[in-house]
């Protein structure tokens, strides 16, 4: 059974790593997960969100019996210093909604752990309220998942979209189980002309993550395991910006 879980929301976000894994479709508590599988890690696309993020995590806890579960993706920029590309690992993930916290070894700076996807000036209000790093939408879900059982647990997230850099409204593309209706959000792009450049660099930005995050997982993969059984709290460390 695999040692290591890693939990994304999206597989744009792990695509550079699970290219060659082996594809494995799971079911539990009546909803089928994809897997993908190679040696001792797993890795499970969930969707966005908090709920879809939890409902993932379990899965990968109750099918695979994992020593270390770790949240992994894309995260926006809170910090300037920021690039697209960075990769960020956390010592607190905090969740937005009532401020819970959690605090991990081996990292730094804060994650907050928002409802929705930030927009540039929601980024400065976030960076404001809570001095935090860098905003994701997962994080504190699967963290919630992991301690109930009791597993170490890690973040390692990159970031797709600088602090000034407006999303555009994306939010609205996303269902209820935390899937990304993207033949939608074209067809709505492609009506509007003054969204294509922000589009446009937004696919590019999200394949420079996603290329840096799954180099990054690959090269540090053996770590993961020496990690596991050295702290019951750790996160990967990351060759991003500091």
């Amino acid at each position: 059974m695999p040692k290591i879980a890693i939990v994304a929301a999206l597989e744009r976000e792990v695509s550079a790593l699970i290219k060659n894994w082996n594809r494995i479709q799971r079911e539990h508590e009546g909803r089928s997960f994809t897997f993908f599988e190679r040696g001792d890690t797993v890795v499970v696309c969930g969707g966005i969100g908090v709920q879809a993020a939890r409902r993932a995590a379990e899965a990968a806890i109750t099918l695979y019996l994992p020593s270390l579960v770790q949240s992994v993706g894309f995260a926006g920029a809170l910090d300037s210093n920021l690039r697209v590309g960075d990769l960020f690992s956390p010592s607190l993930v905090l969740d937005a909604r009532d401020g819970s916290r959690i605090q991990l070894s081996g990292g730094e700076g804060t994650l907050v752990t928002f409802m929705a996807v930030a927009g540039a000036q929601q980024k400065a209000k976030l960076a404001h309220a809570y001095g935090a790093r860098a905003v994701d939408m997962e994080a504190t879900a699967v963290a919630a998942a992991v301690r109930a059982h009791g597993i170490p647990f890690g973040v390692t997230k990159v970031i797709s979209d600088e602090l000034d850099f407006e999303v555009p409204g994306m939010s609205a593309f996303i269902d209820s189980e935390g899937h990304f209706r993207t033949m939608n959000f074209i067809f709505f792009a492609a009506l509007r002309p003054w969204l294509w450049r922000r589009v446009a660099i937004l696919a590019r930005n999200s394949s420079k993550a996603a290329g840096a995050l799954g180099a990054h997982l690959e090269s540090f993969a053996s770590e993961i395991g020496t990690v596991v059984l050295a702290a019951s709290t750790t996160a990967l460390p990351t060759g991003g910006r500091k």
